[in-house]
């Protein structure tokens, strides 16, 4: 008795296809080229899923310093002080508030420049 794959190939290569959506050229045509690009572009996506946690972490490290400089204080000064006076508030939130309220940036400084 021979083996019939009809369903499950169509299956298969319906799936690898719709991952491929949107590729350019035979990376969307052909099953091959469409299963390695596919297989690509998921390592990519776990892996800048990753790196995606320090990006931001960099970048509210920089939104801090930011304002933390414009009043004469360095950032890892400004940082070890808040822990050392055990006020906890994360890097996103601090840059929540280095973005959108000045008033509590210079507050914290204030209570940091203090101690």
């Amino acid at each position: 008795m021979r083996i019939k794959r009809a369903i499950i190939r169509r299956r298969r290569k319906k799936k690898i296809f719709h991952l491929a959506k949107g590729y350019y050229g035979a990376k969307s045509k052909l099953f091959r080229t469409a299963v390695e690009s596919v297989r690509k572009g998921l390592v990519y996506a776990y892996r800048h899923r990753k790196e995606k946690k320090g990006d931001f972490r960099r970048l509210w490290n920089a939104q801090i310093n930011a304002a933390v400089g414009a009043q004469n204080l360095k950032y890892n000064h400004f940082i070890h002080r808040l822990k050392k006076l055990n006020i906890l508030l994360n890097r996103k939130l601090l840059a929540y508030l280095a973005n959108n309220d000045e008033g509590a940036i210079s507050y914290l400084v204030s209570l940091v420049k203090g101690s």
